[in-house]
């Protein structure tokens, strides 16, 4: 699979390259993890927050969320929204939310998410809480005998316990007692990294993930595939551990020294040298490095804690691992032929809407106008008839609820937009790196713009 640049970026002056682990280093099996997750946090709910036991007969229903939406507390609602914030589809529970009822709620029809009551689906560990509310909003609705709270507290507690779920452990014990089972092996991602080390690059893997968990995934995925190296600490220059990520990047918290053979940690007080740490930040550890944030790159998944926060607060360049990219692409070549039709059919249209326009810049309208721009109107209906159809058909090559992660109509989503303005570069998984060399330099395709085409 291609890299895929939003601005040029010279991997021969990168000096020093980082890496998120959970979903970047790490791939998952994203819907076994998922629906781990939603378990967990079913359980927790009744356990800890006193929600009827009725809730655990629920069934995880993987593809009833997707990254990048928006969820309205207030309304119960999950949005999708256009580059723009303008709301492109917009679902109340489980059920789709018509038109008319959107420009009830949401007037304008556009988002402001500084707004308290909006949260967004930014990770693939989000996909859970999103498909969980979803649900709960339609029990609620239901005027069943389970007694649910507000919206609102809903969301909050479902996010409450996600949280949780990672904290307290419980979601690692079960991923270390099968691991096969929520974790894939990638020996071309090894390959990769060993040649990056060898080209003269300095790695660094920076997670939020605590030391014995990294230790955990990493014997697993990285030293059964290892030919230059003994062990995975010897991979990285720098392994850093707690990270607490996105504080990581914008404050200036102190690092701990942490011992690989025992994890035990000490206080640690001067220039960084090779090793094992925890906590600390990015421009310590730039500091030490003795380079400018040109000179570094960093890989992760997540949109604004490992990209967006960098972005603002360092001059890192920057590269977003999208896990979806590949089956996206691949939908993309399916539905081709599809979209050609599309694009036909829209082709004529404009053609009739100018005729259309043509007739109503005259001065005067004659009769024989009239007629004509009825025929026109009757044509036009009966081609966005046959539009409607075949766009049904194309959403369902996407997830059959959201379409594209990427697009929202002929937008781009939301998403789509904060991985252009804050991702220098992204692929679907740091493999695809090895179709190039470290002297590789990228280089964005020209965008057109309407006036162009």
């Amino acid at each position: 699979m291609p890299i895929f640049s939003n601005r040029t970026l010279d991997l021969k002056r990168i000096k020093a390259i980082g890496f998120d682990m959970d979903y970047t280093i790490v791939r998952y099996h994203s819907e076994q993890s998922e629906q781990m997750t939603y378990k967990e946090v079913l359980k927790k709910l009744v356990l800890q927050k006193g929600y009827p036991k009725a809730i655990e007969n629920l069934k995880f229903d993987y593809k009833r969320a997707i990254k990048g939406l928006v969820i309205d507390r207030k309304n119960g609602n999950l949005l999708k929204l256009s580059l723009y914030g303008k709301i492109k589809m917009a679902f109340h529970g489980t059920k789709p939310l018509e038109y008319k009822a959107q420009l009830k709620t949401y007037q304008g029809m556009y988002v402001d998410l500084n707004d308290p009551n909006y949260e967004v689906v930014d990770t693939s560990f989000s996909i859970a809480y999103g498909v969980l509310f979803a649900q709960l909003v339609d029990i609620k609705d239901s005027k069943k005998t389970i007694k649910l709270p507000a919206y609102e507290v809903m969301e909050s507690d479902i996010l409450e316990m996600v949280d949780l779920s990672h904290r307290d452990g419980s979601l690692k014990r079960k991923i270390a007692e099968n691991i096969e089972k929520y974790i894939i092996q990638d020996p071309e991602c090894v390959q990769v990294l060993e040649r990056l080390r060898s080209d003269g690059k300095i790695l660094m893997l920076i997670t939020n993930s605590d030391f014995y968990y990294t230790k955990l995934l990493m014997e697993h995925t990285i030293n059964p595939f290892l030919k230059k190296y003994k062990h995975w600490t010897e991979l990285f220059n720098f392994t850093i551990t707690s990270s607490s990520k996105p504080r990581f990047f914008t404050d200036k918290l102190s690092f701990l020294k942490v011992d690989p053979k025992t994890g035990l940690m000490s206080n640690f007080d001067g220039k960084l040298t090779e090793g094992v740490y925890q906590g600390g930040s990015a421009k310590n550890l730039q500091t030490a490095l003795g380079l400018t944030g040109e000179d570094i790159l960093y890989l992760g998944d997540h949109i604004y804690g490992d990209i967006v926060t960098l972005k603002k607060a360092c001059n890192w360049r920057t590269a977003l691992v999208i896990e979806e990219l590949d089956k996206e692409i691949e939908c993309i070549k399916k539905s081709q032929k599809t979209q050609e039709i599309l694009d036909f059919m829209m082709e004529e249209k404009s053609k009739l809407e100018d005729a259309l326009d043509e007739i109503n810049l005259k001065t005067k309208i004659e009769k024989k106008d009239k007629e004509q721009i009825g025929q026109l109107i009757t044509k036009i209906e009966t081609l966005n008839a046959r539009v409607s159809a075949h766009i049904q058909k194309f959403k369902k090559y996407f997830n059959p609820h959201w379409g594209e992660i990427m697009r929202a109509g002929n937008e781009e989503s939301r998403y789509a937009g904060q991985v252009e303005k804050y991702a220098c570069i992204y692929m679907a998984k740091i493999s695809d790196f090895s179709q190039y060399s470290s002297k590789r330099y990228f280089r964005p395709v020209k965008r057109l713009l309407p006036h162009e085409v």
